[in-house]
C-alpha cells in the first residue's frame, strides 16, 4: 500500500484551470484564526447589483418581450425561492410563535365593501402632470426627488459629497446634463428650508404640495416643463363581477378587509375569546401613479398582514415583558413636525412609559417586527421606525409607525404597524346590520338603574299613524337627563315634543317613563385592531441591497451574503469530475441533504471550481461541499463558507450534520471551525 498526495491551490479568485484538483487532508493541527472579510472595500454600486439580479434571474420586468409594463415584475427561480423562504420564516416568527389564525381570502372584492371601508373615497395619492407632454408624476415624490437632488448638488459644490462611483459611458452621457446643473451651492437659508420641507413632506395636503412646486420652482426633471396643480388619484384597480357588468368590484389594495368580514367566524373559532390575531399572506394591487423604483413601487405585490383584535380598554400584551428591553431607533411625529429628522434610540418599554408609543400591544409588535427583519438579514444600522404625522395618517388609523429601511433611494416604508381602533368592524357592522362584536360573560354582574320610556302603542298608532315611528324613535334615543326632564313635565300634565319641525302632544296616558333596575351579565363591545402590514417585495429588495458586496481583490466578483434561513439554495455540491465513479457519492450526499431538509444543488458543469463557487456566491448560497477522488476513496468532503471562502474537512456524515446545524441556526461558523479541521489543500489517497 502507498500514499499518493494530491494537492491544489484553493481559489482566492476565479480560476480557469481545467485540471482535476483534489483538496483536503485532516491535519490534526489546531485551527488558524478565522479569515476576516472586508465587505466595504468597494462602494455600493446599484448598477452592478441590478446587473447581477438580472443575470441570475432573481426578477425581471413582466411581459418583457412585449415591451413590459411599468410596475409589474416576474420572479425567477432565485427570487421566488428567496421570497418563499422569507414567507416561511415570517410564518414561523409570527403565525407559529404567536398562535395566529391563518386566512386566505379572495382578491376580487365587491365595490360595496370598499365603499363602506372608505377606500373608494380616500385611498388616493396626489399626482401632477407635465403641462406639455402630459407625463404623470406623483406629487410628493416629485418634490422629494427635486429637493434632494438640489441638496446633493449643494454638497458637491461645497466639496462635502463623496466621490461618485465609476459609471459606464452610456450612463455618463445620460446623466451629464443633470449632474452639471445639480452642482450648485445654495444659500444656507435655502438649504434649511429644503431640509425642513423634506422632514415634513408626508404631512402636506395636495394644495400644499402644489404651493411647494410654485414656491421652489419645481418642474418635471425629465423635460424642465412646469407641472399642473395636484389632483387626487384613487389607487384601486376597478373591475366588474359577472357578465353583465352590473356588479362593480375592485382588486383588493390590502388583505385586511378579508379579516374584518370574517371576524365573527374567527371569534367563534377562538371560542369567543379576545385577544387573538389572524394572519394572511396574499396578493394585493395598487395602481401606482408612476412606478419607477423597481420592486420598491409596484402595482401587484405580495403582502403579509396581521390583525390583532384586542379589548379597547386593555391594550397591554401578556408577552410585553419579553420585548420591553428591545431598543429601536425612533422618529416621532413631534420631531418631524418641528422640521427635524433627529433620531432617538429607546427601548420599547421606555417609549410606552413616556407615551411615545401609544400602548404595549403596538410596541410589542414593533419589537417583533424589528427582530424579524434582523433575522432575515436587514442591517440594523439602516432600520428605523417613523411615526405618521396627522395629515398622512390613514383614514382608519389612530396611530401608526412605519418600519423604514434605508437603501439607495433613501428611506422606504416596508412595514406599517397601525392602531386601527374599532373603525373597520364598526363601519361594516353599521352597513350590514351584522353585529361584529365580542360578548363577554362578566364574572360579577353589573347592576344599573335608568329611566325607561314606554308608549301605549295602541293609542300611539291611532293618534299619530305613520308618524308614530318617528316620535317613538326620537324618545328612545333621549339621554338620561332629557328623559328625567320629560318625566317631570308629564307629571304636571300633557307636554309637547318637537321632532324635525313637527310638534307632537304627549299625554301621561300615551307615555310613561319609569326608573328600572338592570342586571348586566354580558359585556358587549367592538374590539380594537392592531395591524402590522408587511410589503414583502420591498423587504426582499432592501435585503438584496444590504447583503450585496464585491470581493476586495476583484470588484466584478459580487457576493450576496444572504443568511442561511432565507438563502434560495443552502448548499452547493461540487463534484470535481464527471466520471461515473463520482455519481454514487454525489447521489448519496444529495440524498442525505434532502432527508435533513436542506435544499441543495449540484453544479457538475465543466467550468472551473472557482467559477462555479463565484456563480453561487452571486446567488447567495452560503455553503459549498466539494467531492473529488479523495472523497471516493476516503469518504471525506470539504465545506466552504461563502463570505470568508474558508474551507474545512470532515467525513461525509460530519459535514452534513454540521451544515444542517448551520442552516438551522443552532451553531455559527465559528463553532463549525472548532468541530472540523482546516483544509490545507492536500489530501492523501491510498492506492
Amino acid at each position: 500500500m502507498r500514499l499518493v498526495l494530491f494537492k491544489y491551490r484553493r481559489p482566492p479568485s476565479i480560476i480557469s484551470s481545467s485540471r482535476i484538483s483534489v483538496r483536503y487532508i485532516s491535519t490534526g493541527l489546531k485551527d488558524k484564526t478565522m479569515a476576516t472579510v472586508n465587505k466595504s472595500a468597494h462602494p455600493f454600486d446599484k448598477g452592478r447589483l441590478e446587473a447581477l439580479l438580472s443575470r441570475r434571474f432573481f426578477y425581471a420586468p413582466a411581459f418583457e418581450i412585449y415591451g413590459g409594463v411599468a410596475g409589474l415584475y416576474d420572479y425567477g427561480p432565485s427570487g421566488s425561492a428567496l421570497q418563499a423562504n422569507i414567507i416561511a420564516e415570517w410564518r414561523k416568527h409570527f403565525i407559529v410563535e404567536e398562535s395566529m389564525l391563518e386566512l386566505d381570502t379572495t382578491i376580487m372584492t365587491p365595490a360595496s365593501v370598499f365603499e363602506t371601508s372608505g377606500h373608494v373615497a380616500r385611498f388616493a395619492d396626489w399626482m401632477v402632470k407635465d403641462v406639455k407632454t402630459g407625463d404623470v408624476i406623483r406629487a410628493d415624490h416629485l418634490v422629494k426627488n427635486v429637493l434632494e437632488a438640489r441638496l446633493a448638488g449643494d454638497k458637491e459644490a461645497r466639496g462635502q459629497a463623496a466621490s461618485p462611483a465609476k459609471e459606464d459611458e452610456k450612463d455618463k452621457k445620460k446623466k451629464k446634463k443633470t449632474a452639471k446643473a445639480a452642482a450648485v451651492q445654495l444659500p444656507d437659508d435655502v438649504v434649511k428650508s429644503y431640509e425642513v420641507t423634506l422632514a415634513q413632506l408626508d404631512n402636506y395636503s395636495g394644495a400644499e404640495l402644489g404651493e411647494l412646486c410654485r414656491k421652489f420652482n419645481i418642474r418635471n426633471p425629465d423635460t424642465d416643463n412646469e407641472v399642473t396643480e395636484p389632483q387626487e388619484f384613487n389607487l384601486m384597480f376597478a373591475s366588474s363581477i359577472g357578465p353583465t357588468g352590473q356588479h362593480p368590484g375592485y382588486l383588493r389594495p390590502e388583505t385586511a378587509q378579508g379579516h374584518f368580514l370574517n371576524f365573527s367566524r374567527l371569534l367563534d373559532y377562538n371560542n369567543g375569546r379576545v385577544p387573538f390575531a389572524s394572519a394572511q399572506i396574499g396578493r394585493s394591487f395598487r395602481n401606482e401613479i408612476s412606478p419607477r423604483a423597481g420592486l420598491l413601487r409596484v402595482r401587484e405585490f405580495t403582502m403579509a398582514e396581521i390583525e390583532h383584535f384586542v379589548d379597547p380598554n386593555i391594550k397591554s400584551h401578556p408577552r410585553f415583558k419579553e420585548m420591553r428591553d428591545v431598543v429601536l431607533v425612533l422618529l416621532d411625529r413631534h420631531v418631524q413636525s418641528s422640521g427635524s429628522t433627529t433620531l432617538m434610540k429607546m427601548s420599547v418599554g421606555e417609549a410606552v412609559e413616556k407615551g411615545i408609543i401609544a400602548n404595549e400591544t403596538l410596541a410589542y409588535f414593533m419589537a417583533r417586527i424589528y427582530l424579524f427583519l434582523l433575522k432575515i438579514g436587514i442591517n440594523p444600522d439602516r432600520l428605523r421606525f417613523r411615526q405618521h404625522m396627522a395629515n398622512e395618517m390613514a383614514h382608519y388609523a389612530t396611530d401608526c409607525w412605519d418600519a423604514e429601511i434605508h437603501n439607495s433611494t433613501g428611506w422606504t416604508e416596508c412595514v406599517g404597524c397601525a392602531d386601527r381602533a374599532a373603525y373597520d368592524l364598526t363601519v361594516h357592522s353599521a352597513k350590514t346590520g351584522h353585529p361584529l362584536v365580542v360578548r363577554e360573560a362578566l364574572s360579577k354582574p353589573i347592576v344599573t338603574e335608568k329611566e325607561v320610556p314606554e308608549f301605549d302603542k295602541k293609542t300611539l298608532g291611532k293618534t299619530y299613524k305613520q308618524d308614530a315611528g318617528v316620535l317613538q324613535k326620537h324618545v328612545e334615543t333621549l339621554d338620561e337627563s332629557a328623559l328625567l326632564k320629560l318625566k317631570e313635565e308629564l307629571a304636571k300634565g300633557p307636554t309637547t315634543i318637537t321632532v324635525k319641525g313637527q310638534a307632537f302632544e304627549i299625554t301621561p296616558g300615551l307615555l310613561r317613563i319609569e326608573r328600572k333596575t338592570f342586571k348586566q351579565s354580558i359585556r358587549e363591545y367592538t374590539p380594537n385592531v392592531i395591524e402590522p402590514s408587511f410589503g414583502l417585495g420591498r423587504i426582499l429588495y432592501t435585503l438584496l441591497e444590504h447583503t450585496y458586496w464585491s470581493r476586495a481583490q476583484d470588484v466584478d466578483r459580487g457576493v450576496l451574503s444572504l443568511p442561511s434561513v432565507v438563502a434560495p439554495t443552502k448548499v452547493l455540491i461540487v463534484p470535481l469530475s464527471a466520471k461515473e465513479e463520482f455519481d454514487p457519492l454525489v447521489q448519496e450526499v444529495s440524498s442525505k441533504f434532502r432527508r435533513a431538509g436542506i435544499f441543495s444543488r449540484v453544479d457538475d458543469s465543466n467550468t472551473s471550481i472557482g467559477k462555479r463557487y463565484a456563480r453561487n456566491d452571486e446567488l447567495g448560497t452560503p455553503y459549498g461541499v466539494t467531492i473529488d477522488f479523495a472523497s471516493v476513496k476516503n469518504r471525506t468532503i470539504t465545506i466552504r463558507e461563502r463570505d470568508t471562502m474558508d474551507q474545512r474537512i470532515g467525513s461525509i456524515d460530519e459535514v452534513i450534520a454540521t451544515v444542517t446545524e448551520l442552516v438551522e441556526g443552532s451553531i455559527d461558523w465559528e463553532e463549525a471551525c472548532r468541530r472540523l479541521p482546516e483544509y490545507d489543500g492536500v489530501q492523501a489517497i491510498e492506492s
